[in-house]
C-alpha cells in the first residue's frame, strides 16, 4: 500500500515537473509597438525569440501616447517604438514606473518637402511642420538649427520648443502636428521634420527624399521599455538577447539600407 502511494507520488511529481518545463517553454508576453519599421522588426524578432521558447504576441498602434499608457497599464509586457528622451518626458510627466530595458534601432529624423528641392528654395514666413510632443518637436527644432534654419537659446537642450527661438531671419513659422499625421499634412505646409518610422510607413525614402536628415550618432537611439518591476524575469533576457540577434541585424541591414541603424 505504500509503495503504490510513494509510486503514484512520483509520478504526480514528475507530471508536475513536465508541467512546469511546458508551461517555462511557452512563456508569452505581448510588446506593443508602432506601424512600419518597428512592427516589421519585431516580426522577426518574434521568429528568434520562438526558438527559445518566448511567445511574442505585437500589438500594433498608431500614436506614440498609448504604448506607454497600455505598458504602464499591465496590458502590454513590453513596447519597442521610442528613443530613450521621450520615455524620460513621460515617466516625469505622468509618474510612469516605466525604464529603459536596451537600445533597439535609430531612425535619423529628416526634413522632407513637396514644395521645394532645397532649404535654401524655402521662402520667408515657409511654414515648416514638427512634432507637438516635446521630445520629438525639440529634436526637429535642433535639426532645423544644425541646417542654419534658425537658432534656438543655449539652454534649450533637448526638449526646446519654438519659444526657444531667439533667431528666426526667414520668419518662417512653426506649426506643431501629432507626429504621426506630420506625412498626411506634408502637401499644405512648405516642408516637415517628420520621424523615420512615420516617413517610411508614408512610403518616403530617407536616403532619397529627405532634403535634410539628421546625424544618426546622437541621444536618440530607440529602446525597448519595460515596467521596473519585471526587471529580473526571464523572459526579459530572452528579449533582449532575440532583439539582439545576428538575424535581426542582418534584417534591419538588408531591409531599410541605411535609413534604419541597429543601435546595439
Amino acid at each position: 500500500m505504500q509503495r503504490r502511494f510513494i509510486l503514484k507520488f512520483a509520478a504526480a511529481l514528475g507530471a508536475a515537473t513536465l508541467f512546469a518545463g511546458v508551461a517555462h517553454a511557452d512563456e508569452a508576453i505581448k510588446v506593443g509597438v508602432t506601424g512600419g519599421p518597428h512592427a516589421q522588426v519585431m516580426e522577426v524578432v518574434k521568429q528568434v525569440a520562438a526558438k527559445n521558447g518566448l511567445k511574442i504576441t505585437i500589438v500594433e498602434f498608431s500614436d506614440y501616447v498609448q504604448p506607454n499608457a497600455a505598458l504602464a497599464a499591465g496590458d502590454l509586457d513590453a513596447n519597442s517604438y521610442q528613443h530613450a528622451p521621450y520615455l524620460d518626458a513621460q515617466v516625469k510627466d505622468r509618474g510612469y514606473k516605466l525604464i529603459r530595458l536596451t537600445d533597439t534601432v535609430t531612425f535619423p529624423m529628416g526634413i522632407y518637402s513637396k514644395k521645394v528641392k532645397s532649404l535654401a528654395e524655402l521662402k520667408p514666413g515657409a511654414r515648416i511642420a514638427v512634432p507637438n510632443d516635446p521630445t520629438n518637436g525639440g529634436r526637429a527644432l535642433l535639426l532645423l538649427q544644425k541646417q542654419g534654419l534658425l537658432k534656438l537659446r543655449p539652454d534649450a537642450g533637448l526638449k526646446a520648443t519654438p519659444l526657444d527661438i531667439v533667431d528666426n531671419p526667414r520668419k518662417l513659422k512653426i506649426v506643431e502636428l501629432d507626429a504621426a499625421q506630420i506625412p498626411r499634412s506634408l502637401a499644405d505646409v512648405d516642408a516637415a521634420a517628420i520621424n523615420t518610422n512615420f516617413a517610411m510607413e508614408a512610403g518616403l525614402k530617407p536616403n532619397a527624399d529627405a532634403i535634410a536628415i539628421e546625424d544618426p550618432k546622437g541621444p536618440y537611439a530607440n529602446i525597448i521599455a519595460i515596467r521596473a518591476v519585471d526587471k529580473d524575469k526571464p523572459w526579459v533576457a530572452k528579449l533582449v538577447a532575440a532583439y539582439h540577434s545576428p538575424e535581426v541585424k542582418q534584417f534591419i541591414e538588408s531591409k531599410y539600407a541605411g535609413a534604419v541603424i541597429a543601435a546595439w
